[in-house]
């Protein structure tokens, strides 16, 4: 028997589709794709949610609490004109510890502005530039400013010093603290983050968000206004109805200009006085005005 010859043959493979096609060069660096991705729109579930959670972190829960203290205060037997709110009162009766609960208060109380800044700038889009928080303008800015707070400082105190003689309207002492060296320093913060924090949440966030919700301006002007007014209920009736009006003019301005920096300005500053004002200016003075 002989064996049969060794075979000499190769293996032949079936070239792969991958092998068969032709290579495809990477694009240049900074060229555009043929067809980018498209972000989906949220859709208007998710953005009702996420108003209520943003709200819900920040002012929406101070109307919630506002409200429930108007009612205690209507329920007691002290008149409403004769009680009293402080804003900005000590914490602690040692001075390092005052602060230190001062400055984590404040801090804090920005985080939910952060947390609307980042919500509106998803896709890539500049949150700060889209609702104009930016130093682009500060001339016209600062001048828009001064001229909201003319028109509101003004009139509110008049409307404080009516609301208290028709009993509407509680006490209110803007400032409270021991006058430490670090007391005006910490009132300026303080009326900084009231700023940013009414005028980033409850206009420019609020206002681009029902927008993308497709309401109609004057609701949007007056979902604004009321939900400024409603935070501050604690302080009562006439409160509510000032910071309302004042809602519905910054709302209005915001609808116009689309800036949110001549707000926060304007706001800042009428902090400042009241804050300021009353913890520097003399008793007697204050009394004359209406503020004890």
């Amino acid at each position: 028997m002989t064996s049969s010859p060794p075979s000499y043959r190769v293996p032949v493979t079936e070239p792969s589709s991958s092998a068969t096609e032709p290579a495809q060069s990477a694009p240049a660096p900074g060229a555009q794709l043929a067809h980018p991705e498209v972000a989906p729109v949220p859709s208007a579930r998710r953005l009702t949610a996420e108003i209520w959670i943003v709200l819900g972190l920040s002012v929406g829960s101070s109307a919630v609490y506002a409200l429930v203290a108007l009612l205690d205060r209507l329920t007691r037997e002290i008149p409403l004109g004769d009680q009293a709110t402080a804003l900005n009162p000590a914490r602690n009766e040692r001075p390092w510890l005052d602060l230190t609960y001062q400055l984590l208060n404040i801090g804090f109380a920005l985080v939910p502005v952060a947390l609307a800044l980042y919500l509106l700038s998803a896709h890539g889009r500049s949150a700060v530039r889209r609702i104009g928080l930016t130093l682009a303008r500060p001339g016209r800015d600062l001048l828009a400013g001064l001229g909201l707070a003319a028109v509101i400082g003004v009139p509110g105190l008049a409307f404080y010093a009516l609301g208290r003689l028709l009993g509407i309207t509680v006490q209110i002492q803007a400032a409270t603290l021991d006058p430490h060296w670090w007391a005006v320093p910490v009132l300026l913060l303080s009326a900084a983050r009231a700023a940013l924090l009414e005028e980033v949440i409850a206009v420019g966030y609020l206002m681009e968000r029902l927008r993308d919700l497709r309401w109609r301006v004057p609701a949007m002007i007056t979902a604004s206004a009321l939900l400024r007014g409603s935070y501050h209920l604690y302080q009562g009736v006439g409160p509510f109805i000032g910071n309302a009006v004042m809602g519905a003019v910054f709302a209005w301005f915001y609808q116009r200009s689309r800036r949110v920096m001549p707000l926060v300005i304007a706001h800042f500053l009428l902090d400042l006085v009241a804050f300021v004002g009353y913890l520097l200016l003399p008793r007697e003075l204050l009394e004359s005005l209406g503020v004890r």
